[in-house]
């Protein structure tokens, strides 16, 4: 009965080591899951966080790109603008000429009587004909006399000197050949005499009779 008292002893001892052994793996295995889980938490954090920055960089290029774009787009209407604006440029200059003689003529013949003839008439019409259809370009005239002289916009082929105290030194006071402007682009100076300073001859004589 002894014996069996101290076989019974044994299987306990060792069902006891086994109970324990049991526990001690137990208690490993949620640590080293635990590790495995955090790595991975910190691998997805990572991954996350990459993703992140491409997303930024790729919207980064994508608003680029949109400027660009919008940039690209503005360039190609204002060309558009600028060529539908100027495209009858080089037709209307050589139009202006054209324009120069049947004024001249109008301009000769102002003084004449020219109520029954019939070609005064016809080139009346059609001279106001071209203007209209000019204007409708965006010609426009040159404003000259009695303007101060603008070397933007007049070509000084004499330079005159008066004494008239109404005439202020460097205003037009005669025009020789009309400028125009196309759709606010100067495509010709207008050429024109302006006033200067009076002459030193004139005040002498002036102050000569003064006296």
């Amino acid at each position: 009965m002894k014996e069996n008292m101290e076989n019974n002893n044994i299987e306990q001892k060792d069902n006891l080591n086994e109970d324990n052994q049991k526990e001690s793996a137990a208690e490993q295995i949620p640590e080293s899951e635990t590790v495995k889980e955090i790595d991975e938490i910190t691998q997805l954090k990572n991954k996350i966080e990459e993703v992140q920055k491409q997303n930024e960089a790729l919207k980064d290029q994508l608003l680029r790109k949109a400027a660009d774009f919008e940039n690209y787009k503005r360039r190609i209407e204002n060309d558009i603008i600028s060529i539908t604006k100027f495209a009858n440029e080089e037709l209307i200059e050589k139009l202006l000429p054209i324009l120069d003689d049947f004024e001249r003529f109008l301009e000769h013949s102002k003084n004449e009587d020219t109520s029954n003839n019939p070609f005064y008439k016809g080139v009346e019409l059609i001279y106001n004909k071209l203007s209209k259809l000019l204007e409708l370009q965006g010609l426009k005239k040159i404003d000259c006399i009695g303007q101060q002289f603008d070397v933007n916009y007049h070509d000084a082929l004499l330079v005159v000197p008066t004494n008239d105290p109404a005439i202020s030194p460097n205003t037009i006071i005669q025009e020789v050949e009309k400028g125009y402007i196309l759709n606010d682009k100067i495509i010709r100076h207008a050429k024109v005499i302006v006033a200067g300073e009076p002459s030193s001859i004139q005040n002498n004589n002036q102050e000569g009779g003064a006296d």
